[in-house]
């Protein structure tokens, strides 16, 4: 994990050098081993290091290539073998790589074996800088799934980019000035809707799976990849799906286990503990004595929670040590005054960032953290359109054969949630998408807030794919937004939380399984642990906690002032304070989260100001 910063004056004036180490010293905290700056006429890195990787050289940057190719980078280059192969086999230069090489090296090396077709080549999770000097050419990349974050500003004869939205705001070019449609999304759907878009107007975000490059005077961003997975799998034997999953899953936590000591961010459920037992997996067939340990946020009387039994369950079922953070005494907005815990863009703050105390746990151990997102997008499948195919097919015989396939798999009985499917069945016919009553109407009607509430609402024809919704899901916004809430830049912790279950080689995979039986209930994982977490977390129900954590911290007395807050005069421009309703002992969470957005809002411009 690292920090870095990249300058390129397009008037092609010298750059500040004094500027660049301040705006890299600003970067301390993301890269606490090491700080390098380079300058070269109009163009100029900075860099901070927080070593992780181990029994490799260390990734000293800015990194070069000969004397024509720099770059700076925030970098894991994964599948290493197979691309050093390649890259041997089609330029000499890269005679010199080995696996002990670092990750700016393979960067470097691809980007002079393929030029801007490298990333094409480059599976992991990266953002990344290069200079290229015969050509005068700036090239930057995010990876597929916008794991690493990537932000930059082109103001007047200026282009500034880093990994971190807030290092670039100490440009002095660049303005404080609010990007009113970021804001919009905001206060209806709790983040930016726009990939390409920040809170701040003089600041863009490099979507993920896309390249920005300048060259000639001109500034273009580019897809270079589409999730598309159209080809379902179909093996001929049921253990050929559980074997390919445990070896994609190994091949992508080894990956990422390139360290002595990491913590898996585990629940009592099924993907995080997924993740834990591959990593044991991984660090027995190698023979590596890492420090794996498990950390838990648990509730011992907020809430009704069953995941301190469940995952020490999990733990000492896998040898794991286990690590609990009690979360009891959270108040409503704790920290929203707090300034080491101001974000760089708006966030709802009424629920206090727990993901922030979990992580500091890990970090005072370890540099590396492992969750186990992605299990409910990519395993997500609609089971009544699985029949409802054969059913147009008129399959009878197949639909009652994998009907009773499905009621008979073990553990089902107390897995087919029909009480919880008809509540969001009727719900769903109830309830329309909620709209706030309290937005300025100047505002509302300038942007066509309304309208475009109703269009996001309702979603985008899906492309062709084995499962369309499955499809949806996983290309959702909300990924690069969690993403980036796990990341430095936000957290200010020496932490590089990663995510193997959202490997493009499994992402693939997973994408092309068919509903049944693999999708059903996270059969797939289900049968992948056989043997290694306890029957009690494996054939666990999926339960949603019967109080919601913002519900109960509501209910206290002392949240009764969230009704009477005075509004700061920035907010008006946004939102009719006295149209907002009481939201003290609401019951309905979604109703309470929309109508807190306002007060998160006010709360955050208010750290504008400090």
């Amino acid at each position: 994990m690292s920090g870095f910063v990249a300058i390129l004056n397009l008037d092609r004036a010298p750059v500040d050098r004094a500027l660049l180490e301040r705006m890299t010293q600003w970067l301390a905290y993301r890269g606490p081993d090491a700080q390098e700056v380079w300058c070269e006429a109009s163009i100029g890195f900075g860099h901070t290091l927080l070593e992780i990787t181990r029994g490799l050289t260390p990734d000293k940057q800015p990194a070069r290539l000969g004397d024509h190719l720099w770059v700076v980078a925030d970098a894991r280059i994964d599948a290493r073998a197979e691309l050093l192969v390649k890259l041997k086999a089609k330029s000499r230069a890269a005679d010199s790589l080995s696996l002990l090489s670092t990750d700016a090296q393979f960067i470097l090396h691809a980007y002079d074996a393929w030029g801007e077709a490298c990333v094409e080549h480059l599976l992991g999770d990266f953002s990344f800088v290069i200079w290229d000097a015969p050509k005068e050419r700036l090239f930057c990349a995010r990876d597929h799934f916008g794991v690493k974050p990537f932000f930059y500003a082109h103001v007047g004869t200026h282009l500034i980019v880093s990994n971190t939205l807030n290092c670039i705001r100490q440009h002095p070019s660049v303005s404080n000035r609010l990007n009113d449609l970021a804001i919009a999304d905001f206060l209806l759907f709790n983040m930016n809707q726009d990939l390409s878009t920040t809170s701040f107007a003089d600041i863009r975000r490099l979507p993920p799976a896309h390249v920005l490059v300048h060259e000639r005077g001109s500034l273009s961003a580019q897809r270079y990849w589409e999730l598309s997975v159209t080809t379902p799998i179909r093996y001929a034997r049921e253990t050929e799906y559980v074997e390919h999953f445990r070896e994609l899953l190994d091949a992508a936590v080894a990956d990422r286990m390139s360290t002595d000591s990491a913590g898996v961010l585990m629940s009592g459920g099924l993907d995080s503990p997924t993740v834990a037992a591959s990593a044991q997996r991984v660090l027995a067939r190698d023979g590596n004595h890492a420090n794996l340990r498990a950390y838990t946020e648990v509730f011992d009387s907020l809430i009704p929670h069953e995941e301190r039994r469940y995952a020490k369950l999990a733990a000492d079922a896998l040898g794991m040590p286990i690590e609990y953070l009690v979360s009891d005494h959270r108040k409503i907005f704790e920290r929203a005054e707090v300034p080491e815990h101001f974000t760089p863009e708006p966030t709802h703050s009424a629920c206090p960032d727990t993901n922030w105390d979990l992580t500091r746990q890990v970090s005072l151990r370890s540099r590396v953290a492992f969750t186990g997102y992605g299990g409910d997008p990519t395993l997500s499948g609609r089971i009544s359109v699985h029949f409802q195919r054969l059913l147009e097919k008129r399959q009878f015989g197949r639909a009652l054969g994998d009907a009773l396939r499905f009621l008979t798999a073990e553990g089902r009985l107390s897995r087919l949630y029909i009480p919880l499917r008809l509540r969001i069945l009727f719900a769903a016919r109830r309830q329309g998408p909620l709209y706030p009553r309290w937005l300025n109407e100047d505002f509302e009607r300038r942007l066509g807030l309304h309208e475009r509430s109703v269009a996001l609402s309702r979603g985008g024809t899906p492309p062709p794919s084995v499962r369309p919704e499955a499809h949806a899901l996983v290309a959702s916004p909300l990924w690069p937004n969690l993403f980036e809430s796990h990341d430095s830049g936000l957290t200010r912790l020496p932490l590089d939380v990663r995510h193997p279950i959202f490997d493009l080689r499994l992402v693939n995979f997973l994408l092309a399984l068919p509903r049944l039986p693999w999708c059903s209930d996270k059969e797939l994982l289900r049968e992948a642990c056989r043997g290694e977490l306890p029957d009690a977390v494996r054939l666990r129900r999926k339960t949603p906690l019967p109080v919601d954590l913002l519900v109960a911290l509501l209910d206290r007395p002392e949240a009764a002032w969230i009704d009477r807050f005075e509004p700061i005069p920035e907010l008006d421009q946004y939102v009719v304070r006295k149209r907002i309703p009481a939201v003290h002992r609401e019951r309905n969470s979604w109703s309470a989260f929309m109508h807190l957005g306002p007060l998160s809002l006010n709360f955050w411009l208010r750290s504008m100001n400090w």
